[in-house]
């Protein structure tokens, strides 16, 4: 995976309107209509160029973009053992186009959200357990695609993290006060711990969702309607208009 900030031909430190610069400039070359002769291959640079800057125009994405930038490129490689990879997924290398192929797009996402779903399934009691929505299929309801959203974007692991190393051995504590302080930052490690996993899942939500064609197909489908009810409130105040006018003349 490449640095967004080299897709865009950008520095780190940019601003906003740099980057938005750096966008629009590429963006215009790379557009597939103007570069019908290598389509296929403009096509797949275009995506690339959307995708970093998606990324990098969004306040908060761009600051999880930042703080784990070095991560994201090498994959996740790095990841703790008993975390599953999520750094692994970013960017639109980690599938083969948006189909429900086994290594499409839906079928990725699916497949990770299943194995995230079980590894928490894991440390929860039977009974207490209630599955999440899954991300589904290309032809999923919309209503249906709209919950995994709402659900996964609040994504609070059942994790425990105890198999992480504690910070400090408490059976090497020197009385009450000392063992209480111990147990207290062993917590704070382990808390800290899961607040960046579930970080890390809640900005993969985000990041997916910009670019799930059934996101986009329901955005147009709003707009289109909201177009449609301007118009029709246009109309109707011209109506009242007409009429009014008409009224007027009566007289």
């Amino acid at each position: 995976m490449k640095c967004y900030y080299e897709v865009l031909g950008v520095e780190r430190n940019s601003t906003p309107d740099q980057i938005k610069k750096g966008h629009r400039k590429l963006a215009l070359k790379w557009h597939p209509d103007k570069n019908k002769d290598n389509a296929e291959e403009a096509h797949k640079v275009y995506q690339v160029i959307q995708e970093a800057y998606d990324c990098l125009s969004d306040p908060q994405e761009k600051a999880f973009y930042d703080k784990h930038r070095e991560q994201i490129l090498r994959g996740g490689s790095d990841h703790k053992s008993e975390d599953i990879n999520v750094m692994g997924f970013y960017g639109s290398s980690c599938y083969n186009g948006f189909t429900d192929q086994p290594d499409g797009f839906y079928n990725v996402y699916n497949d990770l959200f299943i194995q995230i779903t079980q590894e928490d399934q894991r440390y929860v009691e039977e009974g207490d357990w209630e599955d999440p929505p899954l991300f589904g299929t290309s032809d999923t309801e919309f209503e249906d695609v709209r919950q995994f959203y709402g659900w996964w974007q609040s994504y609070c692991t059942k994790r425990n993290y105890m198999w992480l190393d504690e910070l400090y051995d408490i059976r090497q504590a020197d009385g009450r006060r000392i063992l209480r302080a111990m147990e207290k930052e062993n917590k704070k490690f382990t808390d800290e711990a899961k607040k960046e996993y579930n970080e890390s899942v809640r900005s993969l939500v985000l990041h997916i969702k910009k670019k799930d064609p059934r996101c986009m197909a329901q955005k147009e489908k709003q707009r289109l309607l909201e177009e449609e009810r301007l118009i029709a409130e246009k109309k109707r105040k011209e109506d009242q208009r007409l009429k009014r006018v008409e009224e007027i003349e009566r007289f």
